[in-house]
């Protein structure tokens, strides 16, 4: 079928509203109407080359919508579900067999080789395949391809537009807090860095009974939401002695803290801050070959310094329990969107990285204003 699609042209270029192909469904694979989609840092760190993903392409990854067709193979989804995407992972290999399937064995398969597993498009423009499958979903698009495996139903009563981010950015920094830190009520813990990310790690913390809660960043509004969203205490991140300060203010240095900036001498102070027997987890994405030093003897003290991709998170079964948070008013993640028509990406994209929009979503339906 034919559709529309935000295409990445070239590398570091404005996105292209294009009228492309959609492929026939393979017999896993949904094909979605979307609704909405968020815009991830990710999806940008793409469109620049970051990772050499090969362009032309259609990204994106934090879709929602409705299904409208099924593979022959595809198993409790059916027409007329509403729907998030998430990422991709085979559910057979160790890690997937282990609830690990964030780090499954296929995943740069199913997510990013900028093809279906098989190696084909699952979307062609002027009659060529493109890149596509991004996050076996490409979800820039009116329509997308997903594969099942990566599909998520969700309530039919909840409005699409507000659950696409929980596919990735929101269960990325939720889910570093309540599965990678599994933090426990009473303890402390900073955040670095106030973007989506930072804020749904912020907003899980409180969640879970956080004795005290640092934000930190450089951007004054940022870190006045951070407070309003359950922050105890918001600093700026360019302040001399910044671990030093924190240390002070948690008598001793925190229990846990969240990097998510992907900045290597963030990451110093995300562990610099901890007391002893605290855990520095890293959910930010870092540029390619960055390095960090820490002090061995901090280590020795019961320290940890981990990283965690997607927030250790099963996407099956966490995005319900975001979901049910928001229920109960512990996680009003849509406090933190901004709606633009699919035909603005670009502005969307230029709000984001100005930080005037911590996280935008397109409205895909061409009657969605």
């Amino acid at each position: 079928m034919r559709t529309i699609a935000a295409v990445t042209e070239a590398t570091g270029a404005p996105f292209v509203l294009r009228e492309v192909e959609l492929e026939a469904l393979q017999p896993t694979e949904v094909r979605v109407c979307i609704e909405a989609t968020g815009i991830c840092h990710t999806d940008i760190a793409h469109r620049d080359g970051a990772a050499n993903f090969p362009l032309p392409a259609v990204l994106g990854h934090e879709g929602a919508g409705v299904v409208v067709a099924t593979g022959e193979a595809v198993t409790g989804l059916s027409v007329g579900d509403p729907v998030v995407l998430s990422y991709f992972a085979c559910r057979d290999c160790p890690n997937c067999r282990r609830q690990r399937p964030a780090y499954c064995a296929q995943a740069f398969t199913g997510n990013f080789a900028g093809a279906r597993p098989d190696g084909t498009a699952s979307i062609r423009l002027d009659g060529q395949g493109i890149s596509s499958a991004f996050f076996s979903q490409s979800s820039f698009a009116r329509h997308a391809i997903a594969d099942a495996r990566n599909v998520v139903k969700v309530p039919a009563d909840l409005p699409l537009r507000n659950l696409g981010p929980l596919g990735c950015g929101f269960q990325t920094g939720a889910g570093a807090v309540l599965n990678t830190l599994d933090l426990q009520a009473g303890q402390s813990i900073a955040v670095f860095g106030a973007g989506a990310v930072g804020l749904a790690a912020i907003m899980a913390a409180k969640a879970a009974g956080a004795g005290q809660v640092i934000a930190v960043d450089l951007d004054d509004g940022r870190l006045d939401l951070a407070v309003e969203l359950g922050a105890d205490r918001a600093l700026r991140g360019d302040q001399p002695d910044l671990a030093k300060t924190i240390r002070r203010a948690s008598r001793g240095g925190v229990d846990a803290s969240v990097e998510c900036v992907g900045s290597s001498a963030v990451l110093q102070s995300a562990f610099g801050a901890l007391g002893v027997g605290g855990t520095a987890v890293m959910p930010g994405l870092p540029p390619r070959g960055a390095r960090v030093a820490v002090d061995m003897g901090n280590l020795l003290m019961g320290r940890g310094l981990v990283g965690a991709i997607e927030g250790d998170a099963d996407p099956q079964t966490f995005i319900p329990r975001l979901i049910d948070l928001n229920r109960c008013g512990l996680i009003p993640y849509e406090r933190l969107l901004r709606f633009y028509p699919f035909e603005a990406i670009n502005e969307a994209v230029a709000d984001m990285e100005a930080g005037r929009t911590v996280k935008p979503v397109l409205l895909m339906l061409e009657s969605e204003t």
